[in-house]
């Protein structure tokens, strides 16, 4: 550098960032640092470019902002910026620090596109800018003379290797991305050596910790097919025959399948299949291709057995679109025979339906799984319009069902029309296959999370599992429906079942800690959800999740800085008026709590109820919890084993305000609900 003296840093951002960057960089200039910080992306001409080169060049720190502004942009001037710093490197020594990136939203790190680079020093976390003493002590720390050497590295994904037809063994997946950085020395207690425990663990490392016993010689994954199609544009089709195969599979008694959460979780990874079944904990792998071409398909499909890393069968399929039903059925049938599964009824088949409906139907599914409103609304277009082309297939009438309930209750769609769009649709997919198991447990989770109708949950959750009753997302409801009855020592072993089944699945992981922490094990509800975080990252509610136990425990700074750390605005807004309250903070609990009932009051008066009871005013309590089943809150659904409600359960009025939701102790107990645990 051309003047060693001035150890500045160089903000590099996209134009979206700009105010969350802002907030860094006040943070450093508030404890002298230097920051190179332009708020405008749209500059141009070459002074401003040599400018940019020269500080980019001299600067001692480069903090690279990334965000989902940056995942969506292809190009950009930071994408420069980047690149340059990059470069800057190649004349570095390993240990010499440079590179220091930022996530500053719950934009995933192991899906960031950045540079590889990027990934060998540790990525922060700043939830939309705000920083941490911690980490600007850290940056301070670096800028001394000596201070910036790389604490820690982590592994680069190596590049997928290319597909192999069903002769060859090789594994269609990739390498799952490390997270091996040593977190910035924190000062928080408990929920700060468990985060930073979480950020220094891979996700190798947490599937290392699967049990060590041999898996079920009838256990199997079923990894998502490649699209060896010549415009790679035919994706939906190889994961969709892919997840019918594991669907139909499932159906089967005997065979222990692994759910798609964790199946897929390999996707695109560089990782080989003995390795991938014992993550997954299974004795055998089905994989494949799948290439189209106008109206024809081939498919090429292998089932491993994964202890001796063989070829148990392989297969090759050439046939017309129209023949894919057919295809999915002989594949299915192939992998029991193989796996000498005694089918004591006839196999299950795949529905048949129109090819065109079928491609809609695949299309729709994966943009449903984004979560977001605009995937939704994408989603239910292209389910009507297979349902406008055939209007017998009942998958579709139940997706269409399950995207009106995720709108409803994440304030996209007003939630009495939503839950009676969802009603309207299930009712059609019954009306077509009356024992369509998906649609019969939707109907139960509805009558459970908006009707209140335990009873009917009950039965409806019976019948589903009664048809399905390998079906890990079935015995998941299950355990809602459990829970909703207050019988923990019934949900839990429920939930337990289907992490095993799915145990990549850092929803399913988040379930156990709340189980955990409803249940008073406090300490296993903080692991589980320090699991989450490794799993998961950016995930959403597992900060508030954690925050909740360490409240809990009595640990209120540490749950402080839990809450802080949750990326969601919503949760945290929640958390916070509780932490506020356990360290004794009246005026920052008063003015949390008075932000939380503005901004989320009118569909979040559960939470606010349980953040009240916490906190010592049952009077608004009670009144909030009226304001709840007016709405038919969902989260008044586990209110029995709340334990946030535990200051309420000696107040006259609770009991028959349990009364009125028709969840008082002697409502419950009337409630047949006659499930077991599955065996497989």
């Amino acid at each position: 550098m051309s003047d060693p003296a001035r150890r500045a840093v160089f903000l590099s951002h996209a134009r979206e960032d700009a105010a969350a960057s802002q907030k860094i960089a006040e943070a450093l200039r508030a404890v002298q640092v230097e920051v190179w910080f332009d708020m405008n992306e749209l500059r141009g001409g070459d002074v401003w470019d040599q400018k940019i080169r020269r500080q980019i060049r001299e600067c001692a720190l480069f903090i690279a902002v990334i965000s989902a502004a940056t995942q969506v942009r292809a190009e950009g001037y930071f994408r420069r910026e980047w690149k340059m710093a990059v470069d800057r490197t190649q004349d570095m020594a390993e240990d010499q620090a440079f590179i220091v990136p930022v996530l500053i939203d719950a934009t995933s790190e192991a899906d960031a596109r950045v540079p590889e680079q990027f990934f060998k020093a540790q990525i922060t976390r700043l939830v939309e800018g705000q920083t941490t003493p911690e980490f600007v002590a850290q940056i301070q720390r670096l800028l001394q003379p000596g201070g910036a050497l790389r604490t820690a590295t982590r592994s680069i994904p190596s590049e997928p290797r290319a597909v192999a037809p069903p002769a060859v063994r090789r594994s269609l997946a990739a390498q799952v991305a490390g997270v091996a950085g040593l977190a910035l020395l924190l000062a928080v207690g408990g929920y700060l050596w468990a985060t930073r425990h979480a950020a220094s663990t891979t996700p190798a490392e947490t599937a290392a910790a699967l049990p060590a016993s041999a898996p079920d010689p009838k256990s199997i994954a079923v990894l998502p097919f490649l699209d060896m199609s010549l415009g790679k544009d035919q994706e939906y089709m190889s994961d969709g025959i892919a997840e019918e195969l594991l669907n139909l599979l499932i159906k089967i008694p005997g065979l222990r399948v692994t759910s798609r959460s964790s199946s897929f979780s390999f996707k695109g990874k560089d990782l080989d299949i003995p390795e991938i079944a014992r993550r997954l904990h299974v004795a055998h792998v089905l994989e494949g291709s799948v290439r189209k071409s106008g109206n024809r398909l081939r498919i090429d499909a292998q089932l491993i057995d994964a202890t001796s890393d063989t070829n148990v069968w392989s297969e090759t399929y050439q046939r017309s679109v129209d023949d894919i039903f057919a295809v999915q059925d002989e594949i299915a049938a192939a992998v029991v025979g193989e796996l000498k599964v005694t089918l004591l009824s006839a196999a299950p088949k795949s529905k048949v339906v129109d090819t065109k409906a079928y491609a809609l139907f695949l299309q729709a599914r994966p943009l449903a799984r984004l979560h977001s409103a605009a995937g939704y609304e994408q989603s239910n277009a292209l389910y009507k319009a297979a349902l406008d082309i055939d209007a017998s297939y009942a998958p579709a009438w139940d997706g269409l069902a399950y995207n009106y309930r995720r709108q409803a209750n994440n304030g996209m769609r007003p939630r009495e029309e939503g839950y009676a769009l969802a009603r309207e649709a299930l009712g059609k997919a019954l009306a077509i296959d009356p024992d369509y198991a998906p649609s019969i447990a939707a109907l139960g989770r509805i009558a459970l999370d908006h009707d209140g109708d335990l009873a009917a949950a009950a039965r409806h959750l019976e019948r589903a599992l009664a048809l399905t009753p390998s079906d890990p997302d079935t015995v998941y409801t299950a355990a809602r429906v459990a829970e909703g009855l207050g019988r923990l020592r019934q949900s839990m072993p429920l939930d337990e079942y289907a992490l095993r089944h799915d145990p990549l699945n850092p929803t399913l992981q988040n379930i156990v800690g709340i189980d955990y922490r409803y249940a008073g094990r406090l300490d296993d509800s903080i692991e589980a959800f320090r699991k989450v975080l490794v799993l998961s990252p950016g995930n959403v509610s597992a900060h508030y999740r954690m925050g909740e136990a360490l409240l809990q425990k009595g640990d209120y700074t540490a749950a402080l800085a839990a809450i802080r750390d949750e990326p969601n605005e919503a949760w945290r807004m929640i958390g916070l008026p509780m932490a506020y309250h356990g360290l004794g903070e009246q005026t920052k609990f008063d003015a949390a709590l008075a932000e939380l009932i503005d901004k989320h009051g009118r569909d979040w008066g559960g939470s606010v109820a349980s953040v009240l009871a916490f906190s010592g005013y049952p009077d608004r309590a009670f009144e909030w919890l009226e304001k709840a089943a007016a709405s038919h809150d969902p989260s008044l659904a586990t209110i029995t084993v709340e334990t946030l409600f535990v200051n309420l359960h000696g107040d006259p009025r609770w009991l028959p305000f349990l009364r009125k939701l028709g969840r008082a102790p002697e409502q419950l107990d009337a409630i047949r609900f006659d499930v077991k645990v599955p065996t497989t």
